[in-house]
């Protein structure tokens, strides 16, 4: 029996539409002839330079992928709350993504990244500082690659700090003397109760020798070197150095008020520079910048950094090629071009000499120099739990108690480690 002239004509078009229908999908990337779509998400940048990155890297793929750059909301709680929900549904969408520095240890543990073994973590590793490299390792393996790093400098006036001081104590004489001669004075701090007060804190211990948590993450170590601490903050804020609104200053309060003219003194990143240089040129010609303060003279500060590193989604469906663009996207050039464009000081050490970099950061050898000897915050993954018992027990600066407040820390960081499951 055979078909009619018309139903033969119905079936050739149908078929001709499923083949339509196969071209394009394959067109979209699923696995045919057309690149794949690789998603990164990424803190928003507004300076261009991820969307820089991203787009470069696409057209180095040689057509195997295309990277999308997702921005994620601004506020870091906003940023992890994403991420958490996209991974908790096991969503592979989810290729590439730039962690806070404290967020590796919580997504390994939950198994929400892949490791970076074999070619790939050597690639990663090479050039790339030690004390960044830490940040993205979580139980002796390595689960992302630092992409950028940050970390606090001392910025002074020259006009009335000739010379800058070494150690907290001398800053706060300094600040002292200032005072009295009825001129500028402040201390600019982040001083309010959020992730700046725990950095503060976690970056004074280390210096004065200790740390927050023991080697093995497993209970608080604090001790002695934590009621320093303490108690360099609690007099900085009952000083005369401190600024009327410490308690509620966050970095872009701390980088008004020195604009402002209204302080000799601010802890903060690097990103105060070229504001002042925008905002106030008059007095950036007096603007300075030193060493972290250190706790005690002749042992260096061990200032906390931060930054952000890239890691791979777990449920990706490309896995290869998101590490090879993560490589890609933290590259020499786009370090670069983040520095300059984006003010994120790099994680490959040969970065820091080169001519571009110390053309636009006068700076860079001071900075270098403390990464060498930063610190880490506390590395777990209970640490959004950690912070919170710090910067909410040491608010306001001006009400610390050192010895019974640190007591009262160690309690609430024993009952964070022994916490099942993590935080919402």
């Amino acid at each position: 029996m055979s078909l009619s002239s018309d139903i033969r004509g119905r079936l050739l078009r149908v078929l001709l539409a499923l083949c339509l229908s196969a071209v394009l999908l394959a067109g979209c990337g699923s696995g045919g002839g057309g690149p794949v779509t690789l998603n990164w998400y990424n803190f928003p940048d507004d300076s261009g330079a991820l969307a820089s990155a991203a787009s470069s890297c696409s057209k180095q793929s040689g057509g195997r992928y295309k990277i999308s750059y997702n921005k994620l909301p601004r506020t870091a709680d906003g940023q992890r709350q994403q991420l958490v929900r996209r991974l908790a549904a096991k969503d592979d969408t989810v290729d590439i993504i730039g962690l806070d520095v404290t967020w590796p240890a919580e997504f390994a543990e939950a198994k929400w990244i892949l490791p970076w073994t074999g070619s790939n973590r050597a690639a990663a590793t090479r050039d790339t500082l030690e004390v960044p490299l830490r940040t993205a390792t979580w139980k002796g393996r390595l689960y992302a690659v630092p992409y950028n790093t940050n970390t606090q400098l001392l910025w002074y006036r020259k006009d009335l700090v000739p010379t800058p001081p070494e150690t907290w104590a001398e800053m706060l004489l300094m600040a002292g003397r200032l005072a009295k001669q009825g001129k500028p004075h402040y201390v600019e701090i982040q001083g309010a109760q959020y992730e700046g007060l725990t950095v503060w804190f976690n970056s004074l211990v280390e210096s004065a020798g200790g740390s927050i948590l023991n080697a093995t993450a497993t209970a608080p170590r604090l001790g002695p070197p934590a009621v320093r601490a303490a108690s360099i903050m609690k007099t900085l804020a009952t000083s005369a150095a401190a600024d009327p609104s410490l308690s509620n200053q966050m970095e872009d309060q701390n980088r008004l008020a020195m604009e402002s003219g209204s302080a000799a003194f601010e802890i903060n990143y690097p990103f105060v520079y070229p504001s002042m240089k925008a905002n106030n040129p008059k007095l950036f010609e007096q603007f300075r910048w030193a060493p972290y303060p250190a706790v005690d003279k002749g042992r260096p500060a061990r200032p906390t950094i931060g930054g952000i590193d890239l890691a791979i989604g777990a449920y990706t469906r490309h896995s290869e090629f998101a590490f090879d663009a993560a490589l890609c996207l933290r590259n020499r050039k786009n370090q670069l071009t983040a520095a300059l464009e984006g003010g994120l000081p790099p994680t490959l050490r040969p970065l820091y000499s080169d001519p571009a970099l110390v053309k636009n950061y006068p700076f860079a050898s001071t900075v270098l120099a403390a990464l060498e000897n930063a610190s880490i915050r506390p590395k777990t993954p209970a640490y959004q739990n950690v912070s919170i018992a710090i910067s909410h027990t040491l608010s306001p600066p001006n009400g610390i108690e050192p010895r019974p407040d640190v007591q009262k820390i160690s309690g609430q960081i024993k009952d964070a480690l022994n916490s099942k499951g993590l935080i919402p």
